[in-house]
């Protein structure tokens, strides 16, 4: 295995479950931050949220979005993958409604609601640090690189 492996593996660990996410966008004149319940899995952060928030207004207009968990920040670039009942949606929702199952259907989803959509995060690059071995790595996602 090689570092970038090793980062990915990482990745893999501590993050494709449900984890808390900070996602920061813009669209040139306002800036914000806020929380979503994420998913990782293959150098993408998931979740489900609505077409027509501020969030998603930001990344129609620019996808580049900053995130971070604990141990983890990165950017990356946003993507409106449609309404999380789309077929093409079904495999990762799956996987989304098992990782969320503790809180998904407690009322705050509407998947009847066709604004109700997956958002995909294609992750560019990041930094995850690994304290057990006084460790700070540079992930290229694009590249498939550590540094």
């Amino acid at each position: 295995m090689n570092k970038y492996d090793d980062a990915i593996k990482l990745m893999d660990e501590r993050y494709k479950k449900d984890e808390l996410w900070p996602i920061a966008t813009t669209d040139g004149k306002s800036h914000d931050v806020r929380i979503v319940s994420g998913y990782y899995e293959d150098g993408m952060v998931y979740t489900v949220t609505y077409t027509l928030s501020t969030k998603m207004k930001h990344i129609a207009v620019n996808p580049e979005v900053a995130v971070c968990t604990f141990w983890f920040t990165g950017h990356g670039i946003g993507e409106n993958l449609g309404w999380v009942r789309d077929e093409k949606n079904a495999e990762m929702m799956k996987k989304l409604r098992a990782a969320f199952a503790e809180w998904y259907d407690n009322g705050h989803v509407n998947e009847e609601d066709p604004n109700t959509c997956l958002l995909r995060i294609r992750l560019t690059d990041g930094v995850i640090i690994e304290p057990e071995k006084l460790g700070r790595n540079e992930i290229d996602f694009v590249n498939k690189t550590v540094k």
